[in-house]
């Protein structure tokens, strides 16, 4: 589990309910109504707005925000640096057996096509495509997020004129005024919330966590392309750290 999304969650749900709890308390920001019009409306929304594909896996990118694939990446450089050892003193064919047992997708596809003889050309344009691929639709998710927090709002407004046509047209009965009066203000509310801890966080952090995928398969590229064309490890080595911040970089020769 990602120990900082759930640290806000959690200081997100002190503070808010926390606040209501010590004001009017928690009963009287649940209205029907006001759901209804937000949450109901949003959801209804994103279902025009998306494919029902992306809208069925909609839980899943949210777990993903609170439990991301972890990439090591200082034991993925080095797991690298030993095939480029193992290539350069045995011949880039000894890595076959490796790539049958390597963990990572990416880097498996990588081997086997150096290890098959494909153009160090043809390897880099494939290996891009597929990461590129992969960059854009975790941003179409994270897109889903970012029109959720949008769509929230402008309901919580819509709810929020609803709420004001019925208390303007019923002011001659006091009795509908409060009613009406929390469907306008309440709306609002929950728009901003689903918005604001919802809607806007995931959607940032899916687009983090496809950066993170990001890196790890441009690591992979450049170990593999250098792999194939011989180069010394200690000089493969050196560039891949550079992909880490300078405190992480750690050289296995040392």
């Amino acid at each position: 589990m990602d120990l900082g999304t759930i640290i806000g969650l959690f200081l997100i749900s002190v503070l808010l309910f926390g606040s209501m709890i010590l004001g009017a308390g928690i009963q009287v920001y649940i209205d029907i109504p006001s759901l209804m019009i937000t949450v109901g409306g949003s959801l209804s929304a994103l279902l025009i707005s998306f494919k029902i594909e992306q809208m069925k896996n909609i839980f899943k990118y949210i777990g993903i925000a609170f439990k991301p694939h972890q990439y090591n990446i200082p034991v993925l450089i080095k797991t690298i640096v030993e095939y480029a050892i193992k290539a350069r003193r045995d011949g880039i064919l000894s890595l076959e057996q490796n790539v049958n047992q390597e963990e990572n997708d990416f880097l498996r596809k990588g081997l086997s096509m150096a290890v098959d003889g494909s153009e160090p050309d043809a390897i880099r344009e494939l290996l891009e495509i597929d990461m590129e691929q992969s960059l854009n639709r975790h941003n179409g998710n994270a897109d889903i997020f970012d029109t959720w927090s949008a769509l929230a709002g402008s309901f919580g407004m819509l709810g929020t004129l609803i709420g004001l046509v019925a208390m303007l047209v019923n002011m001659s009965d006091p009795s509908t005024i409060g009613p009406a009066m929390a469907v306008a203000l309440i709306t609002t509310f929950y728009g901003s919330l689903i918005g604001n801890t919802v809607g806007a966080p995931v959607a940032n952090i899916l687009r983090i966590r496809a950066q993170d995928e990001a890196l790890m398969k441009l690591l992979v590229i450049e170990g593999i392309i250098s792999i194939q064309a011989g180069d010394n490890p200690r000089v493969l080595e050196t560039k891949l750290l550079s992909f880490l911040p300078p405190s992480k970089r750690v050289s296995q020769f040392d």
